[in-house]
C-alpha cells in the first residue's frame, strides 16, 4: 500500500531545500507533489530547461470585472525548485498540485497577495509572536534562522520534527479562509490520485508549512477524494481519461478560464530584489543574496561572505570603513552569536555587529532586519547599502529555447523592420513623415505599457502644440538577451532581464502590439472612473498610439465618462485636451475625428451643469477658469459640435454673472464668456458695484476668458479700475492687492507695459512703463511696509513722540 510522506517547508528556505533533497534521496518515490499552479504540469519541461535562476511563473487572467496577476518566483535554494529538479533526477513523476494562479480562491485573500509563495504564517501571526518572545527575537526571520537555517551538526536529523511542530503551531486552531481550503481540498485530491497510482511506493508531497497539519488531516479522515467542484467550463480533461472508465482513480481535473475571460502563464526572468522582503516580495525568506550564499557555502562562510560584501559596497561608495571596523564588526557579531545561543553568526548576527561597529549616529527608526516589509526612504545610508548587500544582485535569464508570448514576437518584428532593434543612440522623428510616425507610434505604444528601452525626451505636449519632432533617448545600461522592448511608460528596444520580463508580463494584454497598447489604454480608463485628473492624458496617449478601431472603443467610453466628472478644473483639462486635438491635429490624424467630438460636446455641457450648481468658495481656482476658457473656445472654434446653441450658452453665462451666491471668479468668468459671445453689458458698470475684498478675484475670471474683448472702449476698463484703487483706503487697498496682481499676471508682458504706460499718462508722469514694472522687491511687501511705516508714524504723533523734521 503507498502512502503519502507531507513535508512542509517555507518557501525559498536553503535549509528546507536542503531537507527536500534529502527525503527524496532517501525515499526514491513514485510520485513528488509540489505546490505550484497545475495548469503548468503540461509544461514541466519548458520549466526544468537550463534557465539562470532566479526566475518566475507569471499567471494573468481578465475577464469583464476581475484582472488578476500572480508570480510564482524560483531561486536555486527554493524547496519547490529542489523538489521538481531532483524528483525528476531520480525517476519520479512530478506534478504541481495547486489551483492556477487566477482562481478566485487566490483573490479571496484579504490582503491580495501577488505573489503565489507570499508568507501564510503572515496572516497567522499569534503564534510567530508567541515564538518569536520565548525565544526573544525581534523578528519572524531571526527566529526562522535560530531554529533551522544555522543549527549544529548533530541537529540535522532532528529538522523534519523541528519543523513539523513549528508549522502545526503556526497553523493551531485558526480557521483558515475560504481560500485556503478550496486550495487545501483540491491540493489533497491529487494526494489521493497520487496515492492510488504509487503502486505501493511512496509519495513526497512539498507544500508551505502552513498547509501541511491541514493536508495531512485530510488525507487521514480520506477527505482528499473530494476536488473542487469547477463552475462552467472550469474543468478539463483528466491527465489520463481512461482511468475513469477503467475503476482507477482519475487525476483532478486542472481548472480552466471561464467562457469569455482570457489566462494563461508564462516564464518570467526574475531577480534578487524583486525576490527580496525589504524591496516590497512577501517572499518566505529576505535577504537572498545571503541566503544564496548560505546555499552555496554553509552557515560560517556565509556570514563572513555577507561581512566582506558590506565593506566593498560601503568602499566603492567612499564611506570610510577600516580593518579596525571590520575587526570590531567581526567580534561583535560573534559575541552576539554566542550571547543568543547561536553555533554560527546568523545573518541578524553579522547585522548587529556592523550596525554596531560603523554607525555611530542616532537612528530615528529600528533597524530594518528587526521588523517585516519594506526599507523606508531616507534610511541611514550605512543601513541602506548593508540591506543591499544582503540582497545581492542576481538577475535570472531564460533558456533561449524557452516559449514566449506572441506580444514579444510582434514587437521583435516590429523594431526590426522600423530600424529600432539596434538603434544604439537617440532618435529624432519627424512626426510629418508617414515612417517617423510609425516609429513614434510604436514607441508610445510601447512606452504606455511600461517597457523600457527609450525615453521621450521631447515632442508635442498636446494636440495644439506646434511641435512636429520628436526626441528619444536609449536608456543607459541595456544588455542581455535582445528580444524587444521593455517597459516603464517610457522606452522601447533591446531587452534583458528585467525588461524581457516586462514585455513578457505585457504579453497579458495581447497578441498585437496595437492591441495590447489599447487594452491597457481601456483599463486606465476603466480604473480613473470618474477621477477626471488621469483622463486627459489618458486621451493624449491614446492619439500618440494611434490604435486603430481600439482607440475607438476607448474615445466612446471617455465621451460617456465626461458626463460623470464632479468638479470643474480636472473636466476643463479634459475639454482642453480634446478641443485641442480635435482643432489642430493634422499630425497624428485626430483632427476633426467624430469621436473626439462626442467627448467636447460632452464635457461643454457637462461644465454649464457644474457651473450653475457652484456656490461659495473663497478665491481664484485657475482650475475652474481654465474650463470656462475652453468652453469659450468651443463655442467660437467647434460650434456645430454642440449641443447648445449660442444664444443658450450666453443665457446660461448671464445667470451665472448674475448669481450671487456664485463664487467672484467664476461669476467674472462667466460675465466674460457672455461678453465673449456678443454681449453688450459693460464691465465698468460691474467693477464700481464690487467690495475690494473680491474685485481681484472678479477680475481674474473676466480677464482668464475674455481680456482682449474688455480692455478697449472709449471709457476703458483700466481707467476706471485706476479710479476705484486710487480711492481705496490703505487698509482696502492691502486687501485688493494680491488678488488684483493674479488678475493682470493674465496679461502677457507687452499688454502690461502698455497699462503701465496708460496709468503714467493719467498721472501726467513722465519715466519708463518697462522699468516700472520691473521692481526690485515685491510690490506685495512694498505697499505692506508702506502701511506699516505710515501706522508706527501714527503712533508716535498720538503720542507726542514724533520729532518735527
Amino acid at each position: 500500500m503507498s502512502s503519502a510522506v507531507f513535508l512542509g517547508v517555507r518557501h525559498h528556505s536553503p535549509a528546507c531545500a536542503r531537507l527536500v533533497a534529502r527525503a527524496i534521496a532517501t525515499l526514491r518515490p513514485a510520485y513528488v507533489l509540489v505546490e505550484g499552479p497545475a495548469d503548468m504540469n503540461g509544461r514541466l519541461d519548458e520549466l526544468l530547461l537550463e534557465h539562470r535562476l532566479p526566475i518566475a511563473v507569471f499567471s494573468h487572467y481578465r475577464d469583464a470585472s476581475r484582472v488578476a496577476t500572480s508570480w510564482a518566483p524560483l531561486c536555486e535554494y527554493s524547496p519547490e525548485w529542489i523538489a521538481l529538479r531532483e524528483g525528476r533526477a531520480a525517476g519520479a513523476e512530478v506534478r504541481f498540485i495547486d489551483l492556477p494562479a487566477w482562481h478566485p480562491a487566490f483573490t479571496q485573500r484579504a490582503e491580495g497577495a501577488a505573489n503565489r509563495y507570499a508568507d501564510a504564517e503572515a496572516r497567522y501571526a499569534e503564534a510567530t509572536g508567541r515564538l518569536c518572545a520565548h525565544f526573544s527575537v525581534d523578528s519572524v526571520d531571526a527566529l526562522w534562522d535560530r531554529l533551522f537555517e544555522v543549527t549544529g551538526p548533530d541537529d540535522t536529523d532532528a529538522l523534519q520534527a523541528r519543523l513539523d511542530t513549528y508549522f502545526d503551531l503556526v497553523r493551531g486552531d485558526a480557521e483558515a479562509d475560504a481560500g485556503d481550503r478550496a486550495r487545501e481540498e483540491y491540493m489533497a485530491s491529487w494526494v489521493s490520485a497520487a496515492v492510488a497510482h504509487a503502486a505501493g511506493r511512496p509519495v513526497l508531497v512539498v507544500t508551505g508549512g502552513f498547509h501541511t497539519p491541514a493536508l495531512r488531516s485530510l488525507a487521514h479522515r480520506g477527505d482528499s477524494a473530494r476536488a473542487l467542484a469547477p463552475g462552467p467550463r472550469e474543468g478539463v480533461q483528466p491527465e489520463n481519461p481512461t482511468a475513469a472508465d477503467s475503476g482507477e482513480t482519475p487525476w483532478p481535473r486542472i481548472p480552466e478560464p471561464p467562457e469569455g475571460a482570457l489566462g494563461g502563464s508564462f516564464l518570467v526572468p526574475y531577480s534578487f530584489r524583486q525576490l527580496d522582503a525589504f524591496a516590497g516580495y512577501q517572499s518566505g525568506m529576505p535577504s537572498p543574496g545571503y541566503y544564496q550564499r548560505l546555499w552555496e557555502h554553509g552557515p560560517r562562510d556565509a556570514a563572513q561572505g555577507l561581512l566582506r560584501a558590506v565593506a566593498e559596497r560601503l568602499r566603492g561608495r567612499r564611506v570610510p570603513v577600516s580593518t579596525a571596523d571590520l575587526v570590531a564588526a567581526r567580534g561583535l557579531a560573534q559575541g552576539l552569536a554566542l550571547l543568543r545561543g547561536h553555533p554560527y553568526e546568523t545573518r541578524v548576527d553579522v547585522l548587529d555587529g556592523l550596525a554596531g561597529a560603523l554607525i555611530a549616529d542616532d537612528l530615528d527608526r529600528p533597524l530594518p532586519w528587526t521588523t517585516r516589509g519594506s526599507l523606508h526612504a531616507g534610511a541611514h545610508p550605512v543601513v541602506a547599502e548593508m540591506v543591499a548587500a544582503c540582497t545581492g544582485d542576481a538577475e535570472g535569464r531564460l533558456h533561449p529555447d524557452t516559449p514566449l508570448p506572441p506580444l514579444v514576437h510582434d514587437v521583435t518584428e516590429q523594431l526590426a523592420r522600423l530600424g529600432l532593434a539596434d538603434a544604439e543612440g537617440g532618435v529624432t522623428l519627424d512626426l510629418t513623415d508617414p515612417s517617423g510616425l510609425a516609429r513614434s507610434r510604436v514607441l508610445h505604444r510601447l512606452r504606455v505599457l511600461g517597457i523600457p528601452g527609450f525615453t521621450r525626451v521631447s515632442g508635442p505636449a498636446d494636440g495644439a502644440d506646434p511641435v512636429f519632432t520628436e526626441r528619444w533617448e536609449p536608456d543607459a545600461g541595456r544588455g542581455g538577451r535582445a528580444v524587444a522592448a521593455t517597459r516603464g511608460g517610457r522606452e522601447v528596444v533591446t531587452a534583458g532581464g528585467g525588461r524581457e520580463a516586462a514585455l513578457i508580463e505585457a504579453g497579458a494584454y495581447g497578441a498585437r502590439l496595437d492591441e495590447a497598447a489599447s487594452v491597457l489604454l481601456a483599463e486606465r480608463a476603466e480604473a480613473a472612473g470618474r477621477d477626471a485628473g488621469p483622463l486627459a492624458g489618458l486621451l493624449f496617449d491614446a492619439v500618440l498610439c494611434g490604435v486603430g478601431p481600439l482607440c475607438a472603443e476607448l474615445l466612446d467610453r471617455l465621451a460617456a465618462q465626461v458626463g460623470k466628472i464632479g468638479a470643474l478644473g480636472p473636466l476643463g483639462e479634459v475639454l482642453a485636451s480634446a478641443l485641442g486635438l480635435w482643432r489642430h491635429d493634422r499630425v497624428f490624424g485626430a483632427a476633426r475625428g467624430e469621436l473626439l467630438g462626442g467627448v467636447v460636446a460632452g464635457a461643454v455641457e457637462r461644465v454649464f451643469w457644474l457651473a450653475e450648481g457652484l456656490h461659495g468658495g473663497d478665491g481664484v481656482d485657475l482650475g475652474r477658469l481654465g474650463a470656462l476658457a475652453a468652453v469659450r473656445d468651443a463655442l467660437l472654434h467647434a460650434p456645430d459640435l454642440l449641443p447648445l446653441t449660442r444664444e443658450a450658452a450666453a443665457d446660461a453665462a448671464a445667470r451665472i454673472a448674475r448669481d450671487p451666491l456664485a463664487p467672484a471668479d467664476l461669476r467674472g468668468a462667466a460675465f466674460g464668456l457672455r461678453r465673449t459671445l456678443g454681449g453688450a453689458d459693460d464691465p465698468a458698470a460691474v467693477v464700481r458695484t464690487l467690495a475690494p475684498d473680491i474685485l481681484g478675484d472678479w477680475l481674474a475670471g473676466l480677464f482668464a476668458v475674455a481680456r482682449e474683448e474688455v480692455t478697449g472702449g472709449e471709457e476703458s476698463l483700466v481707467d476706471v479700475l485706476d479710479d476705484i484703487v486710487a480711492a481705496l483706503s490703505e487698509d482696502g487697498f492691502l486687501t485688493g492687492l494680491p488678488a488684483l496682481r493674479q488678475a493682470f499676471a493674465f496679461f502677457p508682458p507687452r499688454e502690461r507695459e502698455r497699462i503701465a504706460e496708460r496709468l503714467l499718462q493719467r498721472r501726467g508722469t513722465r519715466g519708463s512703463a518697462r522699468a516700472l514694472l520691473r521692481t526690485t522687491a515685491d510690490p506685495l511687501q512694498l505697499a505692506r511696509a508702506r502701511a506699516l511705516e505710515e501706522n508706527v508714524a501714527r503712533l508716535l504723533t498720538r503720542h507726542g513722540l514724533r520729532s518735527t523734521p
